[in-house]
């Protein structure tokens, strides 16, 4: 087995950070990655397999009764019928394209940055810091943010295949560079 330490570092608003980091740490990266991706997968599938997923009653209830800070915007979408409609599909199906986004490694930036989304929504829609303010929603929000920080779609996954992807002669990333906010 080979491993040797790569060192990073970056400057962000004027201060640089530098560390080093093995690199065996590529399979960490990668178990984070999956663990994600069959946590949501899983949450996903059996909500729309079920077929009776409804959010009204979290958005009306929960949120006020743990003190939410934001319960009263909790409440307004949930008396907003269209938006709960909309809710219905969204946190389901997106709970199960996330996952399988992350599984196969494929737009993992994208999966990721709507994966620490709803997971920020959940850190809200269930406050509980009876504990402190890090609980296991802020968590998974790290987690993901973390997996599109390190491109982990590139750790055994379809997005370097993706991002190679020739248009017009060009890889895909190199036509539009913009695309790799959504790849890696």
């Amino acid at each position: 087995m080979s491993s040797e330490e790569v060192t990073l570092t970056s400057t962000v608003a004027g201060f640089t950070a530098e560390g080093k980091l093995h690199t065996l740490s590529v399979w960490f990266i990668l178990a984070l990655r999956l663990m994600m991706g069959i946590a949501f997968f899983q949450s996903g599938i059996d909500k729309v397999l079920s077929g009776s997923f409804g959010a009204a009653g979290y958005l009306q209830n929960a949120p006020p009764a743990n003190g939410s800070p934001v319960a009263s915007v909790f409440v307004a979408m949930g008396n907003t019928p269209w938006f709960v409609d909309f809710v219905n599909v969204a946190v389901p199906w997106g709970e199960v394209f996330i996952g399988l986004g992350l599984l196969v490694g494929a737009f993992t930036r994208l999966a990721a940055f709507w994966g620490a989304f709803m997971m920020l929504l959940f850190y809200f829609g269930n406050w509980d810091i009876g504990h402190g303010y890090i609980n296991g929603d802020f968590a998974y929000m790290l987690v993901f943010l973390a997996v599109a920080a390190f491109g982990a779609g590139r750790i055994l996954g379809l997005d370097p295949y993706i991002e190679q992807y020739e248009v017009g002669g060009t890889p895909l990333v190199e036509r539009y560079p913009w695309m790799r906010y959504l790849l890696g």
